[in-house]
């Protein structure tokens, strides 16, 4: 992948800061990084992930630990979308994680899709198997011929099921964690229907819920639209997705998808059903899906040089309580203080700890939770207790504010969501100063090269983007349709493509991607 991070040794970011021991690095705490935001994204990243104890690297490449910082994150937002789903009648299943080459092969359209990044198992200890076995890059194949099995009747639709799991991909780009892994976990949803109706309906309300799952909780702009024939899910019939931008690299990122697969799958396993008129037919089908790379693009637009930047709905600690005792202060009236706030916090639900190691200093500690991204930071001291108040620093602007212990809980709620709202707000303002509506060749390539999100009028035809990538492919990639918004700006009558000079039948995002 261009423009990001690939592996390297887990003590890389170490020999870096050893080599330039004042670069980034905070003089008092030794905390820091080595590389800004503005200056090496990919370094930058690929330092975030690490110093904030979200990643570690593993010794298989492209393959990584998730921290339980990280997986905190993933938690809560599992835990959220599991409950949107289960409103939905959506049952939860789990398949088993191979898949057979037989089965794996029978959809041709969909396997040539993804042939280059299956694993295979290929050995059992020192005896060669009879039939190798793949590794699931995706379910479809590997649910589907039960779906046959277990529809017979319209009483049996609508199936719908989602599990929460791991695939492999065994990408040769340059993996980039989270972004890029050769293993994910996601969520993914299979469903089928008597009619394309109701799979057209389900989904534009997967697509919602992934929106507000970016826009409500990870404080990310998307734009939710239609993939062009030539990005859509091999086999399926039509993919949407929402898409983000990282103003920084300049490029897109498919946040999660759902597809209408039509009824192609369905042919080709069979998955038939009586209707109501005792009549043979097919079923309609969707797949849906969004992985642990929701965490990659939520650190890559709200980090700052500082490490990462957490929203609050998703930090697994929304507020860390830090004691200073200065000289000659009451140590122990700190510390019950501080485990006084902690609880009046959690006692409402909001996550909050403190910190009371007493072999760091007040500021190595700000720095360490400032890389760890925590929303708010409380401070109490001498003088707080004196006034019975604490002090609130947010990571999202650096602002403090002085608070009453009698309006702790209401006030700390209050900047929870000022924090979560402004996050979302200053991310759709630099998302929205990187679009670029053009409508020539010329203007493309001029903003191709500023890194911009390119939105121009279309005509839709697959051989017309295909040249667009060949003429824009370089060191840092071709340029691509990323989606069609479905809310389409007016498209004057006369209207050109920007590439061909036909006539155009819609707007289009394009850019460079992830």
């Amino acid at each position: 992948m261009a423009g990001g991070k690939g592996d390297k040794p887990a003590n890389a970011n170490k020999s870096n800061a050893a080599a330039n021991p004042s670069k980034g690095r905070k003089k008092e705490t030794g905390l820091g990084l080595t590389n800004t935001k503005d200056g090496n994204f990919g370094e930058w990243y690929s330092e975030v992930v690490t110093n904030g104890e979200m990643i570690e690297y593993y010794n298989i490449s492209g393959c990584y630990i998730l921290r339980p910082w990280a997986m905190s994150i993933w938690e809560i937002m599992q835990v959220n979308i599991h409950a949107e789903i289960k409103k939905m009648k959506i049952k939860t299943c789990y398949f088993p994680l191979f898949v057979s080459n037989n089965v794996l092969q029978k959809e041709k359209d969909h396997i040539q899709g993804f042939a280059p990044e299956v694993a295979w198992v290929t050995r059992s200890g020192d005896s060669e198997l009879e039939i190798p076995i793949a590794i699931r890059p995706t379910s479809e194949t590997v649910m589907y011929p039960y779906f046959s099995k277990w529809i017979r009747g319209h009483r049996d639709l609508p199936l719908k099921l989602n599990q929460w799991c791991n695939v492999v991909r065994w990408e040769f780009s340059n993996p980039t964690p989270f972004i890029r892994s050769r293993e994910f976990l996601w969520q993914e949803g299979h469903t089928a229907f008597a009619t394309k109706e109701e799979a057209d309906t389900e989904v534009v309300e997967i697509l919602e819920l992934y929106r507000r799952l970016y826009e409500e909780y990870l404080a990310v702009p998307v734009v939710k639209g239609k993939k062009s024939e030539m990005e859509k899910f091999a086999g399926g019939l039509y993919t949407t997705s929402v898409e983000a931008f990282i103003p920084h690299s300049g490029r897109g990122v498919q946040g999660a998808t759902s597809h209408c697969l039509g009824q192609n799958f369905a042919k080709m396993f069979e998955i038939k059903f009586e209707d109501e008129k005792g009549e043979k037919a097919m079923v309609w089908q969707n797949s849906w899906a969004y992985s642990t790379r929701t965490i990659g693009v939520m650190v890559m637009v709200h980090g700052d040089d500082k490490g990462l930047v957490l929203p609050p709905k998703v930090a697994g600690v929304q507020v860390i309580v830090i004691h200073l005792p200065y000289s000659d202060a009451d140590v122990d009236a700190l510390v019950n203080a501080s485990l006084e706030t902690v609880k009046a916090l959690c006692d409402v639900g909001i996550r909050a700890e403190a910190d009371l190691r007493e072999n760091y200093k007040p500021g190595w500690k700000y720095a360490h939770w400032e890389m760890k991204g925590v929303p708010l930071r409380i401070e109490i001291g001498p003088r707080d207790i004196a006034k019975n108040q604490v002090c609130v620093a947010r990571r999202d602007n650096g602002k403090k504010i002085d608070i009453p212990m009698d309006d702790l809980v209401d006030k700390v709620k209050g900047l929870l969501d000022d924090v979560q709202q402004n996050m979302f707000e200053v991310a759709k303002q630099k998302r929205d100063a990187c679009v670029q509506v053009i409508k020539t060749w010329d203007e493309f390539i001029v903003a191709l090269a500023q890194k911009k999100l390119i939105l121009a009028p279309w005509c839709d035809e697959e051989e017309v983007e295909k040249d667009v990538k060949t003429k824009t492919k370089g060191e840092t990639g071709a340029a691509k349709t990323l989606c069609s918004p479905f809310e389409q700006p007016e498209l004057p009558k006369g209207t050109l493509c920007f590439a061909s000079g036909k006539p155009a039948k819609k707007w289009t995002y394009w850019g460079r991607s992830y």
